[in-house]
């Protein structure tokens, strides 16, 4: 099955608004639970942008396969930054004596 350049122009667009809507309606306290599911998307997202790096057949892909992976592996990382500095502020403070 071959998908046209109008289909992933639609598939891009609906998920940007979908993501917006679904994360702009999120309350605060589920931030942190959020983050942790979200983490694993992100992997699947790196996963996705390591295979099309894979079948890329001329410099201009390779180049933009290269920035996807670049930008995915960013955003997995800095996501388990925020999540383990988000649970560290529920942590209790030892006190030395």
């Amino acid at each position: 099955m071959i998908i046209t350049d109008w289909a992933w122009l639609y598939i891009i667009f609906l998920a940007v608004f979908v993501g917006y809507e679904v994360i702009s309606h999120v309350p605060v306290i589920l931030h942190t639970p959020l983050m942790s599911g979200s983490n694993f998307i992100h992997g699947i997202v790196l996963v996705g942008a390591i295979l099309a790096l894979g079948y890329a057949t001329n410099d201009i892909e390779r180049a933009i396969g290269f920035v996807g992976v670049v930008m995915a592996t960013l955003n997995v990382v800095g996501g388990y930054v925020v999540t383990e500095r988000m649970l560290g502020m529920f942590k209790k403070k030892v006190v030395d004596k």
